[in-house]
């Protein structure tokens, strides 16, 4: 859609309002008239996409320019981690692992053991793919330990977060640091020295004190039948279930640890051609790794103990249906973000804050907190921000780690306060059992918490690193 000429120029004022007036729209079709979200997102792209000025024979790519990527990667995602969870669950396995854990750590330490694992799981795995396949154990727990299910679900979602926004080799900090021209394994270290405690402080404190304010029932939405529960208990053994958690995350750190050594030889094109690194980075792709999985736990835990091949099918079968609406509605929530990317709105936020000659660490905050908070994309405004900055950190004789505090504040902008435009928002939201209202008040204030404390401690970083530089 680069080349797409609107009918008018509204400037970037216009834009502003425009986007400001799409959000309340949609919020007053989904919170005042109860409209479905997946049809209230249609409607509002649509006249967003007409009150731009698209021209009408570009009405339907601009729709689907944001929809059909997100849906397409969100659709295998979650169907392939609704099929795992929904195996682990009906087999008995979540169960296992959840005895396990609070045998270990005890009930008021079981969260803490699960957001822990989020943290780990979260260095190879994008968050969509993480949460997904956590739901099933994060759902056990909070049953177990009773009381808001957001108790265990805030720390595990804000791991997979914090990871996904701050650490290599996630392709946020990665692209920026090529961007900006700064070292990447200097800014993974970096990358954990904020993401830890960005996940501590919004995912823990802040995750606990939503568990406390907010009670909220755990969702069906994983849960099989009673019938699929009594043919496919098997108890497995504890051992079972963590390989089968770890299996994805060791296929996906193939794939990631190849790239990144591809990235070390004189020709990386022609290292990543070889048909033995190919396949092997291909089984490494995080659908076919959850691909591989899957069937994995379709023979431990159902063919290999004897399970009739009709009701593994059955049960796989029965894990895609409850997921219908959150597949439809992120994918609809992309298409929304997908259209205010189109209308330029991010581009001429960030020409007009690049303009205003503040400080480089500080404008790259801003201008990718700005843009995140436009149109929704987390990538976009991480590059677009540093992008725009990358002449300044260029020519601004900054030392290594100056630079990596200023992609790590770059990054820290664009995780802020996600919210309707952002398809991330609406996959918390289903997965959770929020309604929007709710999932304003925790998730959207969540995100927008871990945006401060993340540029507070980049910009910590980045003066140490001017006085001892």
């Amino acid at each position: 859609m680069d080349d797409l000429v609107l009918n008018w120029d509204l400037g970037t004022g216009g834009l502003l309002l425009l986007a400001a007036g799409s959000i309340a729209l949609l919020l007053v079709l989904i919170m005042a008239f109860k409209i479905h979200a997946f049809l209230a997102l249609m409607i509002t792209s649509l006249l967003t996409a007409f009150a731009a000025g698209i021209p009408f024979d570009q009405l339907l790519p601009a729709l689907r320019f944001g929809f059909d990527p997100t849906l397409g990667s969100v659709m295998l995602l979650v169907a392939l981690g609704a099929m795992l969870g929904r195996m682990i669950e009906t087999s008995g396995g979540a169960r296992v692992l959840t005895d396990k854990l609070i045998g270990w750590f005890g009930e008021q330490r079981a969260a803490m053991a699960v957001g822990v694992a989020s943290l780990l799981m979260g260095f190879p795995i994008f968050f969509d793919a993480g949460l997904v396949v956590m739901m099933p154990i994060i759902y056990a727990v909070a049953r177990r330990l009773g009381g808001s299910l957001l108790t265990v679900a805030f720390p595990a979602a804000l791991a997979f977060s914090s990871m996904h926004i701050f650490v290599p080799p996630h392709p946020g900090p990665v692209s920026a640091s090529a961007i900006l021209g700064a070292d990447v394994g200097l800014v993974l270290v970096l990358g954990l020295v904020v993401a830890i405690p960005v996940w501590y402080v919004v995912g823990v404190l802040f995750g606990g004190w939503v568990g406390r304010r907010y009670d909220i029932g755990v969702p069906s939405i994983l849960s099989g039948s009673e019938e699929e529960h009594r043919g496919m208990e098997s108890n497995p053994g504890f051992g079972k279930i963590v390989f089968l958690l770890v299996l994805p995350l060791v296929l996906i750190l193939l794939n990631t640890g190849l790239n990144m050594f591809a990235a070390t030889t004189d020709d990386p094109d022609a290292f990543r051609a070889e048909p033995v690194v190919a396949l092997l980075r291909t089984l490494g792709e995080t659908p076919v790794a959850l691909l591989i999985t899957v069937l994995v736990s379709m023979w431990l835990l159902g063919w290999g103990m004897g399970k009739a091949g009709s009701l593994i099918e059955k049960v796989a079968d029965s894990a895609l249906g409850p997921i219908a609406s959150v597949v439809l509605v992120t994918g609809a929530g992309g298409m929304f973000g997908g259209v205010l990317r189109v209308t330029g709105i991010g581009d001429a936020i960030a020409e007009s804050l690049n303009s205003i000659g503040m400080p480089v660490i500080v404008a790259a905050f801003l201008i990718s907190l700005i843009v995140r908070i436009a149109q929704g994309s987390a990538t976009v405004a991480l590059t677009t921000a540093a992008s725009l900055m990358a002449g300044v950190v260029v020519d601004g004789g900054f030392n290594p780690v100056e630079v990596a505090a200023i992609v790590l504040a770059t990054a820290a902008g664009s995780v802020g306060f996600s919210h309707v435009n952002d398809s991330g928002f609406w996959l918390v939201s289903k997965f959770f059992g929020l309604d929007v209202k709710t999932t304003l008040k925790t998730w959207t204030v969540a995100q927008g918490l871990m945006a401060i404390v993340g540029f507070v401690l980049s910009y910590a970083i980045y003066l140490i690193a001017g006085a001892f530089g």
